[in-house]
């Protein structure tokens, strides 16, 4: 029997058009935000929906800005509506954004990764719309990464935009399981105050592999660098490079000074990687382009030898983490460094983090829309 197609909440116009009817609607959409081949802006438009607004997480409307690069207000060029830049110095609606707006519709592809910041982005919409009694429409997306739950739970010492809530790493649940979490869980302030609707995927489930049909951001272009990208990701607070400005971010890592590698690669100067490290220099390291998908997927873990076998490529240097401390940021505890630049093994590691998985899994539980992967 042939398996049923899964399709997002957007694909269901019928089970939300009428809340849309005869309002004043405020977008929160990227390039993902499509209905088959068609965004999602222009065929509200085409059923005469009332579009007052579009906001745009990082890397902008048309996805193409580097990470960590502010996004600017703009008009968009073919519409004339006015596009709300939610990265950088604005990450939250103000009240004079939410003016004239009646409900706003969240349509982003979350990957399923807390430091992934379209989460945060979740966060502040959420607490904006309760604040300043705006409806709030959760159009539901697959997670490519929701078959598993590991990594350590963010501790409150370091919450910042790439972690803002007591979760793991990966976390196991869509951005509309996440928001009846942070909702449920108050995360937000005024949280009960919010008035919240999630559109569920069709034929989805957390056993799913499901590939995305478009990128959710220009370093995770396919689903290998999505599969890779919580376990690479540690390497953005290190001196190693993980393959940005190459055709294979989140699937190479690197540095010039590597003793033992298998590949060499050079960064260059490209479209969401206009400065990558190490631009124009050669590093030696290691290619993970042909790593077997199902082996990834029967792994159901962040693999930790990357990093731990990179430190000890580079003789456990004294500044191989970044002196911002970025990696506390990205684990979400400051224990974490501490215990690579302690030659810890991964099952040491993964013995620290496990009483906390287990809450966690118990808690999330409640917030499942989805038949689970356990």
């Amino acid at each position: 029997m042939k398996a049923k197609i899964v399709l997002p909440g957007a694909y269901n116009l019928p089970k939300y058009f009428s809340k849309l009817e005869n309002r004043k609607i405020g977008l929160v959409i990227h390039p993902c935000s499509v209905i088959d081949q068609t965004y999602l802006l222009d065929t509200l438009l085409s059923l005469k929906i009332n579009i007052q607004k579009i906001f745009v997480p990082e890397h902008g409307f048309r996805g193409n800005n580097d990470a960590g690069v502010s996004v600017e207000n703009v008009m968009d060029e073919k519409t004339g509506i006015q596009i709300i830049s939610l990265y950088g110095k604005h990450k939250k609606p103000s009240k004079e954004d939410l003016e004239n707006i009646d409900l706003i519709v969240f349509d982003l592809q979350d990957v399923g990764v807390r430091f992934y910041t379209y989460l945060s982005t979740l966060h502040y919409v959420m607490e904006s719309c309760a604040e300043y009694n705006k409806e709030l429409l959760i159009l539901d997306r697959p997670n490519p990464n929701g078959y598993y739950v590991d990594g350590p739970v963010l501790e409150d010492d370091c919450k910042s935009f790439v972690g803002i809530h007591p979760i793991p790493i990966v976390y196991g649940l869509t951005i509309g399981e996440m928001s009846q979490m942070i909702k449920g869980e108050q995360w937000i302030s005024m949280a009960n105050e919010l008035r919240l609707t999630v559109i569920p995927c069709q034929n989805y489930s957390h056993l799913s592999h499901y590939e995305l049909p478009i990128k959710p951001s220009p370093n995770l272009p396919n689903l290998r660098s999505i599969l890779l990208y919580p376990s690479m990701c540690f390497f953005e607070g290190t001196i190693v490079s993980l393959g940005r400005g190459t055709k294979a971010p989140f699937q190479l890592y690197g540095h010039p000074d590597f003793m033992q590698y298998d590949t060499v690669f050079t960064p260059l100067s490209i479209i969401g990687a206009k400065n990558p490290p190490f631009l124009n220099i050669e590093c030696k390291g290691y290619s993970l382009s042909n790593s077997n998908l199902d082996s990834i997927y029967k792994q159901k873990k962040i693999n930790l030898n990357y990093l731990i076998s990179a430190f000890k490529n580079l003789k456990g240097r004294s500044d191989f983490f970044l002196s911002n401390n970025f990696i506390d940021l990205l684990a979400g505890t400051k224990e974490f460094r501490k215990q690579i630049q302690l030659n810890w093994t991964e099952e040491e590691i993964r013995k620290e983090w496990k009483p906390n998985i287990i809450k966690f899994k118990i808690l999330r539980k409640k917030y499942l829309i989805y038949p689970d992967f356990e």
